[in-house]
Formats: C-alpha cells, sequence, structure tokens
C-alpha cells in the first residue's frame, strides 16, 4: 500500500501541468459556448494522461456576469473605446496581458484555448524543450506575405520562415515565455489594425498573425501538431485529435451529402445561435453525416442537458 501510495505520488510529481485559459466577451454567443467548453473540460481534465491543470474564462466586458460561480474567471478590462476598431478580436491580446500581469497562475504552462472548443479526450502537455506546441492553420501564410511581415520583423530577425504559420489558439506554451510573448502580441495587434496594408491583407485572421509574429520576436518556436483539433466539416473523423473546433458552419441534406455555402435541410451553425443559446436535444444529423459532425452535436446535447439552468 505504501509502495502504491508513493508511485501515485511520483507520477503525480512529474507531470507538466497546463492551465487552460480562453477569453470571451460577456454576450449571449459567446457565454452558452464557454459553458460547454467548461463542461468538457471537466469532464476530461482529471482523465488518464491529462496533465490539464487549473481553468480561467478571462472576461473582457470589465464586469462580472452571472456564470461567475460555474466558470472560474478573471475580470479583465476592455480596451478603450475605439481602440479595436470594430475588431472586437484585439481584445484577447489585451486581456491575456492584463490576466498574465495580475493572476497567481501556479501551473508552469498555459493553454490558450477558445469558447467553441470542445475538448474531446484528455490533453496531455504538448509542448516540450522550450517550444510551443501549435495547431498550424492552412490560411496563415509568412512566405506568401513576406512584404508585409517585414514591418514587424525585420530581416535581421531572420528568414521569414521564422515566423509558423499559427494563430494564438490552440497553442500550449510556458507560462514565462507567454508572459514575454503577450505585450508584443498586443503591439504589433494594434500597429498592424493602424496600417491599411496589413490589415486589408489579413483581415479576420490579423491578430492570428500578430501572435504568430510575436512569437518569433521573442525566439519562441512552435511545434506545429496537427492532431492539436479538427474542424468539421471539413475534417470527418475524431481518431486521435484533442480538440473538436466548431467554427464553421455544418450544412447537409437528408440525404447526408455536405451542402457548404447552401443552408442545409439539416444544419448545425453556431452563428444560428448568437442571440439565444441553442435548445437543449438538437437533432442529430442524418445518416451519412461524417462522424465529426455527429459527435459535435452529440456533445453538445450532452453538455446543454446536464448544465444547470440551461438557457437561462
Amino acid at each position: 500500500m505504501p509502495l502504491e501510495r508513493s508511485r501515485r505520488h511520483g507520477a503525480a510529481a512529474n507531470k507538466r501541468l497546463f492551465h487552460t485559459a480562453m477569453t470571451a466577451s460577456d454576450s449571449v454567443y459567446n457565454t452558452w459556448q464557454c459553458r460547454v467548453m467548461y463542461y468538457w473540460f471537466k469532464k476530461f481534465q482529471n482523465g488518464p494522461n491529462s496533465e490539464m491543470g487549473g481553468f480561467t474564462r478571462i472576461l473582457h466586458s470589465g464586469k462580472p456576469d452571472k456564470y461567475m460561480d460555474e466558470i472560474p474567471t478573471f475580470i479583465a478590462q476592455p480596451l478603450p473605446a475605439g481602440m479595436d476598431q470594430g475588431y472586437i478580436v484585439l481584445n484577447r491580446p489585451w486581456a491575456f496581458v492584463q490576466w498574465l500581469e495580475k493572476a497567481d497562475i501556479k501551473e508552469e504552462y498555459i493553454l490558450m484555448a477558445e469558447p467553441d472548443h470542445i475538448i474531446v479526450k484528455p490533453i496531455p502537455n504538448l509542448s516540450k524543450d522550450g517550444l510551443g506546441a501549435a495547431f498550424p492553420f492552412f490560411y496563415i501564410e509568412p512566405k506568401k506575405y513576406e512584404s508585409v511581415l517585414r514591418k514587424y520583423f525585420p530581416k535581421d530577425m531572420g528568414p521569414i520562415t521564422n515566423i509558423d504559420p499559427i494563430g494564438n489558439s490552440p497553442v500550449v506554451v510556458g507560462r514565462d515565455s507567454l508572459k514575454k510573448i503577450a505585450p508584443v502580441w498586443m503591439n504589433v495587434s494594434l500597429a498592424m489594425k493602424k496600417d491599411p496594408e496589413t490589415d486589408k491583407a489579413f483581415g479576420w485572421v490579423l491578430e492570428m498573425y500578430a501572435y504568430a509574429v510575436a512569437s518569433a520576436l521573442n525566439g519562441v518556436g512552435n511545434i506545429l501538431y496537427k492532431d492539436f483539433m479538427i474542424q468539421p466539416p471539413w475534417d470527418t473523423e475524431v481518431s486521435n485529435k484533442f480538440i473538436i473546433h466548431y467554427t464553421y458552419g455544418c450544412d447537409y441534406d437528408m440525404k447526408g451529402h455536405l451542402t457548404y455555402g447552401k443552408i442545409g435541410e439539416w444544419r448545425f451553425d453556431k452563428r444560428s445561435y448568437d442571440s439565444v443559446p441553442p435548445p437543449r436535444n438538437l437533432p442529430l444529423p442524418p445518416p451519412g453525416v461524417p462522424e465529426s459532425v455527429v459527435t459535435l452535436v452529440k456533445m453538445v446535447n450532452e453538455a446543454t442537458a446536464n448544465i444547470p439552468n440551461w438557457g437561462s
């Protein structure tokens, strides 16, 4: 018995725990996603191979909401009025700067997640050797935009390929590294948004490029981890992945054929629920729809069935 106990204690001591943090506004749309996300975080937090430590929703509305007791929350101030220029995502780096400065974060690593992530299995710490672990996005193309990026990443910093094809999420990175990266990420984001050429080139993914640049400027490389997450409907199998990111609408006819770009006879799109949370017990997709989409809807349904006062 004592030997067994010491073994268990030793395994726990060797874990490299990470703190999961996601930024959010107080909109109905962001809030229901946060509640679903946290439900699944708790489900897998203590599962086999998990190195998931604590959790924080970084709420950048500047004031508490009614879910403070349900989800561990840090209140961050939004950017001054007008500074985000209608691009609310600019609040994300600023919110992270405040949290990293003021919160007492016990874990030595951080997983930056988003409200529209569903964790599908326990997550180990994927980072190692001083490198972050990040999901590579096909649409983040530093080489293609070298002339724009050189405004923020000068030639003396090295080749443009030092900028990884990543956003800020999902990323597991050392807490101390992120403390250095976050203020640079904020300043680069604001500078990019103010520059018409950069703003036009990057559009809605501008803040993702800003994180990739800030990480490179601080000499923090990343392991590009394709198996970090899937994005239905394009990724059809959950397989060995850790996160479902439901950023795209899923539209199908009743024969199970994808009708992307056209509203399907069956659909699940988070944007359908921008002013009211999804109801409990959403209809499952018709036969023939990929496993990833079926799993997503089943997991949303399980969360909403079990979260108290859903829809209130």
